[in-house]
């Protein structure tokens, strides 16, 4: 249930949303006064009616004819995603992907901030990535503690992921984004998002495969011609 909101979203309404709100937010910047369901859809790549009926849960601020007034549209995604509160968040693996990671910064305009990093390479404690330090592993319950940190990120191997999950549940993460490619068990009371970037590739990978090369359709081409 989206915080301070009353209303339970299914997990494919909560995917959709951010989509929803990174086109609207654009439309926001470039002094957009209204926008249509049928304009969000085709950034988002839905239907329409699936917009529609997504944001009818939330009032009926559209106005037929005219669209939704960007400004407030903007605002209530904002409120649904929680992005109106800055939550700050702590990521374990300093290497290139966390580092590629911390090093974005456009995650603040969705209200995340990386406030610290950690590894247990001696040769990257004490670095800056990001404008943040690296500190050691073992400092991770800490600092987590000591901030009121709930958010955590994952960006180690598979076989160091189980364990840094134990270790932000047990120092209060309530949510996580799992980076590594391993599916980790946590209590049902806290939140996990993964990102399997190979299981990704993978599913690319196998449309391309599914297309016909060029030669083959030239092939076909002759094929059909000589019938």
């Amino acid at each position: 249930m989206p915080k301070g909101t009353g209303i339970s979203l299914s997990r494919q309404a909560l995917l959709r949303l951010p989509r929803y709100y990174r086109y609207v937010s654009h439309c926001r910047d470039r002094g957009m006064k209204f926008v249509s369901s049928e304009e969000i859809a085709r950034e988002a790549e839905v239907n329409p009616v699936q917009v529609r009926k997504d944001l009818t849960q939330f009032g009926q601020f559209g106005k037929p004819g005219v669209g939704y007034n960007v400004v407030e549209l903007a605002s209530v995604l904002e409120e649904i995603l929680g992005i109106r509160n800055l939550n700050e968040a702590v990521l374990v693996g300093a290497g290139r992907l966390g580092t590629a990671i911390a090093n974005y910064s456009g995650f603040a305009r969705y209200g995340l901030s990386i406030v610290a990093l950690f590894d247990v390479d001696p040769l990257k404690i004490g670095e800056r990535v990001g404008g943040k330090e690296v500190f050691h592993r073992s400092e991770l319950s800490h600092v987590v503690r000591r901030l009121g940190i709930q958010v955590g990120i994952i960006t180690v191997p598979a076989e160091e992921a189980q364990s840094v999950a134990d270790d932000m549940v047990a120092a209060g993460i309530r949510a996580i984004w799992n980076f590594a490619p391993i599916t980790i068990k946590v209590p049902g009371d806290v939140v996990v998002r993964n990102e399997d970037l190979a299981a990704g590739l993978a599913t690319l990978f196998h449309h391309l495969a599914a297309e016909p090369s060029p030669v083959k359709k030239v092939s076909l081409l002759l094929s059909e011609a000589g019938d």
